[in-house]
């Protein structure tokens, strides 16, 4: 039986067990990481109503809220480009190190930052500075991360290794919805306005300086290590080779990038407080929906992970993309009813939306290993700074729509564009790399 990847090495071992010491330790850090980039989405009405002039409604409140939200989302080619090339000439590790500095420092601030009751107009530039520090972070932290964890294992668990890590980064999403659970059924609302939504950013700091004591434990990647030694490093920009020799790669990562986008930030992060204001769920009831559903993201991840090992990339998205679109509709279509079953479905939808954790596996391979870390990060990256950008204020007029169906309608849309790329994979059998 054939591996999934074509490659020079013959990797045939068993997963060991500094294979899975590596897989949780990057799993953990990722997972803090990403803590500290998504918590701002659970508290974007209360950050609009206190960084802006007061008086403005809930809705617009939002509004502003996923506006600074998605200005991350811009800032992420730049950071991802720029700590990748560095990622391909230098090596993995130290860019995955310092990708967690540049999250945390920001993290804490925001934390401590004054409202625009206080200091006026510069609250929310101060806000809007950190947030772009946070993308310049998760720009080069995400791709170098899937890089790091499918150089470090055997050839047969790459679509395993690059989902359990997609996996960490998705236990964020569960511990930033349960700390934004927690902290509002515990805490009145003007104590939340006060100084609850503080308490989890200043988490988020210490939480990223803990990712970072964690990193100290990882060891360069097998495969950077023997290209340094045997001077295989790309002597030309890598970004530039990636769009050069590699454009089928460089387009099917952002096709298949954005449909990771709709299933995260439109399912996952979005759906909790849209429900709250399209469909009148009560904001306790929707943050605990949140959790279950972040909570079988995380399975899902790991399912769809050891699907690719079992029965290939194109299959998996094929069958992935169909059943996030049917498991989102089922939800809405709920919602908009009344919300009776919500959390049966909503858990059903962060499971489909797992699919995510078959995504990087196609990144990783699309790629040689000498330009990997840029080509995988150029097109991530553009894709979800365009889509990440775009996705939370479409959807946010969207939800006014169409009975509030139409978040439905644009995750329904988006899953098409995975069904295609699924098709593709499986038709062309295009080469991938590893080795």
């Amino acid at each position: 039986m054939s591996t999934p990847f074509d490659t020079d090495l013959a990797d045939n071992r068993p997963l060991g067990r500094g294979d899975v010491k590596t897989l949780v330790l990057a799993a953990l850090g990722g997972a803090l990481e990403f803590y500290d980039f998504v918590i701002f989405v659970y508290f974007a009405k209360t950050i609009g109503h206190l960084f802006f002039p007061a008086g403005a409604s809930d809705f617009v409140a939002q509004l502003q809220g996923f506006g600074l939200f998605a200005v991350a989302y811009l800032a992420r080619p730049l950071g991802g480009i720029v700590m990748a090339h560095f990622g391909d000439r230098v090596g993995r590790k130290r860019m995955f190190t310092l990708s967690v500095f540049l999250m945390a420092i920001p993290t804490l601030l925001i934390g401590l930052l004054p409202t625009y009751a206080s200091i006026g107009l510069l609250a929310p530039i101060l806000l809007t500075l950190f947030r772009i520090v946070q993308g310049l972070a998760i720009g080069g932290e995400i791709p170098g991360a899937w890089v790091f964890v499918a150089e470090h294992v055997p050839v047969k668990r790459v679509g395993l290794a690059c989902a359990s890590l997609t996996s960490g980064l998705t236990a964020g999403i569960l511990i930033g919805s349960l700390v934004a659970a927690g902290l509002t059924a515990r805490l009145a609302p003007d104590d939340m306005l006060s100084y609850g939504w503080r308490i989890a950013f200043i988490l988020g700091g210490i939480f990223g300086f803990f990712a970072m004591y964690l990193r100290r434990w990882l060891s360069e990647t097998p495969v950077f290590a023997r290209m340094r030694e045997r001077k295989e490093l790309s002597a030309e920009l890598p970004a530039w080779v990636a769009l050069r020799d590699h454009r089928a790669g460089t387009i099917l990562s952002m096709l298949v990038t954005w449909l990771l986008t709709a299933a995260i930030v439109v399912d996952i992060l979005m759906t909790p407080t849209l429900m709250q204001t399209a469909f009148k769920v009560e904001q306790a009831r929707a943050f605990t929906g949140g959790s279950l559903a972040a909570l079988a993201l995380c399975f899902g991840c790991f399912f769809f992970g050891l699907l690719v090992d079992r029965i290939g990339r194109g299959l998996t998205l094929l069958l992935g993309s169909i059943g996030l679109a049917v498991a989102t509709y089922a939800l809405y279509f709920d919602l908009h009813a009344g919300g009776a079953y919500l959390m049966w479905l909503y858990p059903l939808v962060g499971f489909s939306a797992g699919v995510t954790g078959a995504i990087p596996a196609i990144l990783v391979g699309a790629f040689p290993p000498a330009i990997r870390f840029s080509g995988i990060s150029l097109s991530y990256n553009v894709a979800y700074a365009i889509c990440g950008a775009a996705t939370p204020l479409l959807v946010g007029f969207l939800a006014r729509s169409a009975g509030g169906l139409g978040p439905a309608h644009y995750v329904g849309a988006v899953s098409l564009v995975g069904v295609g790329c699924g098709l593709y994979l499986l038709l062309t059998r295009r080469r991938f790399y590893l080795g």
